[in-house]
């Protein structure tokens, strides 16, 4: 029989309440406390506790306390990967990061999805789509990044922006929707 976190992490339907899941989580948080509270920490000491809440961690991951996530190891980050203050990443599915990825303040990345359905969302049961955030990426402040999506190489996603649906390599890309507003003048090969 599959488990809950087989269906969760294979984006089929799934039941949040599940012990296993419910533990997970609660384990997660408990790292996500530690880490906001650190005041006086060396940089060894944080990057001992994110590699112990991310199922991969590159070189050189800063993180602005406040910072949140459901599970954590669900969270797979490059090198050099900046997020500023009150980030929320929700990762029920897989999330990738790639390298010299910069997050302003308040950007919310939500793999978790519900059914439209009234009487399916009774169920209580939930679901979830990966999201892949390229390498040279810049999101800005208050973005939310929706289950699914992907945001292309050396992209910039401007500030408040909603990503409802892929996003190409080289742009820059705004509003809500996002949508690609011109394609940016740094050749990628130069990156």
């Amino acid at each position: 029989m599959i488990s809950e976190k087989q269906k969760m992490l294979s984006g089929q339907p799934y039941d949040p309440t599940d012990k296993l899941l419910t533990s997970e989580r609660h384990q997660a948080r408990a790292i996500c406390k530690e880490l906001n509270t650190m005041t006086d920490a060396s940089n060894e000491e944080r990057q001992t506790l994110l590699a112990k809440l991310f199922g991969a961690c590159g070189e050189s991951l800063w993180i602005e306390p406040p910072f949140y996530c459901d599970y954590g190891a669900n969270i797979s980050v490059g090198d050099n990967v900046f997020f500023n203050f009150n980030c929320v990443v929700l990762d029920p599915a897989p999330v990738q990061i790639g390298n010299h990825v910069l997050f302003g303040p308040a950007v919310q990345i939500y793999t978790a999805t519900h059914p439209l359905d009234a009487v399916e969302r009774r169920s209580g049961l939930e679901s979830a789509a990966p999201i892949e955030i390229g390498s040279d990426v810049w999101v800005g402040g208050g973005a939310i990044i929706c289950p699914g999506t992907k945001i292309g190489r050396g992209s910039v996603i401007g500030a408040g922006s909603v990503v409802t649906r892929n996003i190409p390599a080289g742009v820059f890309a705004a509003g809500n929707p996002c949508r690609v507003i011109r394609d940016l003048e740094a050749p990628l090969g130069k990156i």
